[in-house]
């Protein structure tokens, strides 16, 4: 496992959980070694179902962070069919990927 990202075990839980809360969206601690539900590439990746974010203790905190954005710019018909594809289209991509810097800076172990 590569060592040069943040992952969700190397950060406060408390602090990216209430992040999460302020937009609706719940953070779902996987056990480690298990599958992530809702994760669209598999592996160590965050996923999506609904208003509950997956991660394991090693998914990093880019993809905690991304999926998270995805949420966000979803109407509510999207995010009650979310289920592991946001369905995004190019615009909405560029907008998650910047949303995503924007939330990191909520975050004092990222800032």
């Amino acid at each position: 496992m590569p060592t040069d990202v943040l992952r969700l075990e190397n950060i406060e839980h408390e602090a990216l959980a209430e992040l999460l809360s302020r937009f609706g969206l719940a953070l779902h601690q996987c056990p480690a070694g298990e599958p992530i539900p809702g994760s669209y590439w598999g592996d160590d990746e965050a996923g999506l179902r609904a208003n509950l974010l997956y991660a394991r203790p090693d998914s990093p905190l880019h993809s905690i962070l991304h999926e998270a954005a995805h949420f966000i710019c979803m109407d509510c018909a999207r995010r009650q069919n979310l289920d592991t594809d946001a369905g995004s289209d190019d615009a909405e991509e560029n907008a998650v990927c910047y949303l995503q810097v924007l939330l990191a800076d909520e975050l004092a172990c990222l800032g």
